[in-house]
């Protein structure tokens, strides 16, 4: 048995899956990642992408974060690929009980998944700092230099930068999510970005699949470790 028929056996006697995915889910949609050879982190900028997509860089540079923001992270334009779709069918079979991503591109709930929990934000929600009303995404990546509510204050996309915390709420429910889980799909991410690579250390079961192109450290953990992409690995489950 392959690694491919080995995940679609997984798949199939599973009662409760959580997939768990990061950059590499996006890829297929022609969403650049962050650390691969290819990716955001490998571009020569003025500053490193995470001092443009700091929180302390937001508040002094507005200007130059949304000059960065709207170039390097507008996906509206971005379509779900085989691994969105393929989620939202496992969900509608009723395997699937939560997608925990971290992602800020949307595409989960633009192809259909009700489970969702963007641990990251999401750049489909904005609100204005002084008064909190909400802007949608298109308003924000319309707009020219820094985006301002109608009552003068700076609009602020609800994705998390460094050095900000995840919503605790979020947190709860991911942590949930994968202690109860009796299969636990990661894929997708290189698992260094902390505090959300700790949730798998949650997981109580022995299932854990990791897909991804490169090694990363929690393989070890792992049942089975498949590297490749999403998009080959997805295009031959049933």
């Amino acid at each position: 048995m392959d690694k491919i028929e080995k995940l679609q056996t997984l798949i199939d006697k599973a009662k409760n899956i959580v997939f768990f995915g990061g950059a590499g889910v996006s890829t297929e949609s022609g969403i650049k990642d962050f650390r691969s050879k290819d990716g955001l982190y490998r571009q020569k900028f003025d500053y490193p992408p995470e001092v443009y997509l700091s929180r302390s860089f937001f508040n002094q540079h507005p200007d130059l974060f949304y000059q960065f923001y709207r170039e390097k992270l507008n996906c509206l334009e971005a379509k779900p690929n085989i691994c969105h779709n393929y989620l939202v069918k496992l969900e509608n079979e009723g395997k699937l009980s939560a997608i925990i991503t971290q992602n800020i591109d949307g595409l989960h709930e633009k192809a259909g998944s009700k489970k969702v929990l963007p641990i990251h934000g999401t750049i489909y929600k904005n609100h204005c700092l002084n008064c909190h009303k909400f802007y949608e995404a298109e308003a924000v990546f319309n707009s020219k230099g820094i985006p301002r509510c109608s009552c003068g204050g700076i609009i602020k996309p609800d994705v998390v930068l460094y050095e900000e915390n995840l919503d605790e709420n979020m947190i709860i429910k991911a942590i949930d999510a994968i202690k109860n889980c009796d299969l636990l799909i990661v894929a997708g991410t290189s698992l260094v970005v902390y505090p959300a690579a700790s949730f798998i250390n949650y997981y109580r079961g022995n299932n854990l699949v990791i897909i991804n192109k490169d090694i990363t450290s929690f393989d070890k953990k792992a049942n089975l470790v498949i590297n490749d992409s999403l998009g080959n690995v997805f295009n031959k489950l049933k």
